[in-house]
């Protein structure tokens, strides 16, 4: 009879890789990016350096997974913004839980470190891009374009434009941290935002 016991690689593969994102984001969150280097996220999560560049062909890499570990996983094609009917309602609980995240320090450091080396990292930018950003953003137009054909959004509508009215003020006050991200900030951008774009 086999061994029962017997460890199972895929499992300890996975918690291995698990634990290398945990570490990665508590470091980034504890000492910042640039202090951060896969000799320390090994150290912190019981591997060896190789075992990481295994996965990940840069610590940026390494932390860009750490984020999309928090985050819905936009790999996984069940991505969607809630549906009632009502745009208004969908967009102003949807943009409040955005500045929710960008306001929650677990969140922040991560994102912020993430978007730093982005400037600099083609590749990264290439895969945030197109592993999150695009998924994301296909996944707001199919909400918007449900609410064009109810007659709740101009059928002409430019939804990239409305996409960028509604979410760059976020970005514009988290990046330079010039403002408070409150739900009255997320709902006064989704009424401007609806007025704009309204039939």
């Amino acid at each position: 009879m086999p061994d029962s016991r017997k460890p199972d690689p895929a499992r300890r593969s996975e918690r291995s890789r698990q634990a290398i994102l945990d570490a990665a984001r508590e470091l980034v969150c504890e000492v910042g990016y640039a202090k951060v280097t896969i000799e320390s996220i090994a150290a912190r999560a019981g591997v060896g350096k190789q075992t990481i560049y295994r996965w990940w062909p840069s610590k940026g890499a390494v932390i860009f997974d750490s984020f999309l570990a928090l985050s819905v996983n936009a790999e996984d094609q069940g991505i969607s913004l809630p549906d009632t009917g009502d745009i208004e309602a969908d967009l102003k609980l949807v943009l409040r839980a955005t500045v929710a995240e960008f306001a929650d320090p677990d969140f922040e450091a991560p994102i912020r470190a993430l978007n730093s080396e982005i400037v600099n990292d083609p590749d990264l930018a290439t895969q945030y891009r197109e592993r999150l950003a695009a998924p994301v953003t296909e996944a707001k137009k199919a909400r918007l374009r449900s609410a064009q054909r109810a007659g709740q959004l101009a059928a002409d509508a430019d939804l990239d434009l409305l996409l960028d009215v509604l979410y760059a003020p976020v970005f514009q006050r988290w990046l330079h941290r010039s403002g408070p991200l409150t739900p009255e900030f997320a709902d006064a951008l989704v009424d401007v935002t609806l007025k704009a774009f309204r039939p």
